[in-house]
């Protein structure tokens, strides 16, 4: 009885590995499910792009125009508060003008004198002459006569001439805004003296920033690559090209080149654009930086891929991609430019067959077996 009880002990004994192995093998088939982590996986989009460079560049109103003093004489008055719009023709300072008054009203009678004499003058001609048809006086009489009334009538037009300068050095005494704009703060107060008939005194700069003008520079081979492009005819865009700046701002802008300079610098290896916006909101303020993204060809095949499925390291960009064996496997790529603020050129390292992980990035790593789930 004993020997059958420990043969049955041994039976089990012998049975006792392949139980756990049997229990084992579930637990590695468990684990295997448990590596391999759903993903979102996507192929890259092949599209066609138009392809910039981006500039730094500076806005400048497109017009500005110093206002000055071209009299002598105290400030009266400033009419308008710093920093605001302003009318073409709105009166900004005022500066004494007395005397000027004064050298007006001289003129004046100045002119109406020699207007008396002259008018005297061209009577007296005119009766000699009737006197000279009936030889009551003498052709040398006449003469004299007539030489008496265009002196005379000279005097009149110097007048004339007199009151204008007169009148015009008046008008400087009240500087108005020579077009629509915004005026700066004033470098001089009511009450300063100003000696502007030697030499102009600015006393404000107002600017016409309706219309902004956006300034850049290019290096040369960036002008033939432009205009390799533009004379294939690629359907190059250059009257809306992209406007960014530094800080985000209400509005968006675009521009158009409205200039190229005729030479290039030689010192620099740059040459000079300009392009025109529109300050339709009024955000935009001469002097402030921007950045133009301009236009210089068409890729029609651009690789495009999610910019946030790209990731950085010390070795550079670089994105999972997810092989035919569900594998993730670290792919290092070049990139280009943002299009349409999501999605980013790859310029090398991946094929339009290749799926890509679209985020969780940071639950991955190269090698891991992934469960892939393809999304648009």
């Amino acid at each position: 009885m004993k020997q059958k009880s420990i043969i049955l002990t041994l039976a089990a004994a012998a049975l006792l590995p392949g139980i756990t192995a049997c229990h084992n093998d579930k637990k590695d088939g468990a684990a295997s499910g448990a590596e391999a982590m759903p993903v979102d996986v996507a192929y890259p989009l092949v599209d066609s792009v138009v392809l910039h460079n981006t500039y730094p560049a500076y806005l400048s109103a497109d017009k500005s125009v110093d206002l000055v003093a071209r009299v002598d004489g105290y400030l009266v008055s400033q009419e308008y508060k710093d920093g605001t719009f302003v009318r073409k023709g709105d009166v900004l300072f005022r500066i004494e003008d007395g005397s000027y008054r004064d050298a007006v009203r001289q003129a004046e009678a100045r002119l109406e004198s020699a207007k008396a004499t002259a008018a005297y003058a061209t009577s007296h001609y005119e009766a000699v002459e009737r006197a000279l048809r009936s030889d009551a006086v003498s052709a040398m009489e006449a003469e004299q006569a007539k030489s008496s009334m265009n002196e005379a009538q000279a005097a009149v037009r110097n007048a004339q001439a007199a009151l204008q300068q007169a009148q015009t050095t008046l008008s400087y005494c009240t500087v108005r805004a020579p077009f629509d704009g915004h005026v700066g703060m004033s470098t001089l107060t009511a009450g300063s003296y100003l000696a502007g008939s030697g030499q102009p005194v600015k006393l404000a700069t107002i600017y016409d920033d309706a219309l902004i003008s956006v300034n850049f520079y290019i290096a040369d081979e960036g002008y033939l690559e432009l205009l390799k492009n533009r004379s294939a005819e690629l359907g190059v865009d250059l009257e809306n090209i992209p406007l960014s700046f530094g800080d985000s701002i209400p509005h968006s802008y675009t521009c158009n080149l409205t200039y190229m300079a005729p030479e290039i610098d030689r010192t620099t290896g740059t040459m000079k654009l300009q392009a025109k916006t529109k300050n339709t909101y009024g955000e935009l303020r001469s002097g402030m930086y921007a950045t133009v993204s301009l236009p210089y060809g068409i890729d029609r095949e651009a690789i495009l891929v999610r910019d946030a499925s790209i990731g950085t390291d010390q070795r550079g960009k670089y994105v999972y991609v997810v092989n035919d064996s569900s594998k993730v496997v670290y792919t290092p790529v070049e990139t280009g430019e943002l299009v349409n603020d999501t999605l980013r050129i790859i310029t090398s390292g991946l094929t339009p067959k290749d799926r890509y992980v679209t985020k969780a990035l940071l639950k991955v790593r190269d090698g891991s077996a992934v469960k892939p789930n393809l999304v648009k």
